[in-house]
């Protein structure tokens, strides 16, 4: 993952396409009031690079997303636990 990556965190997600829609963005603070929340990691073209399902301080889940030079969606790795699908367009 990229070191400069901005993060970012958010109530839930729209859509049902790749990449994730992140939605409702909270702040730092808000997360304490939270059992459930998405974080998401963006690239200096605001593009989200990863997303984490976070479940009571831990990752239940994640997207890694992968771009061409243009900016098209090339490859989504999707993980749960120790199962990691690769999905390439």
């Amino acid at each position: 993952m990229t070191t400069n990556a901005q993060r970012r965190y958010f109530v839930s997600y729209s859509g049902i396409k790749l990449p994730l829609n992140l939605v409702n963005e909270i702040d730092e603070q808000g997360l304490h009031t939270r059992n459930t929340y998405y974080c998401g990691h963006y690239n200096n073209e605001n593009r989200l690079i990863r997303c984490e399902k976070i479940v009571y301080g831990e990752v239940e889940s994640f997207h890694h997303y992968h771009y061409d030079e243009s900016g098209k969606l090339t490859l989504a790795e999707i993980g749960e636990g120790d199962d990691v699908e690769e999905i390439y367009f």
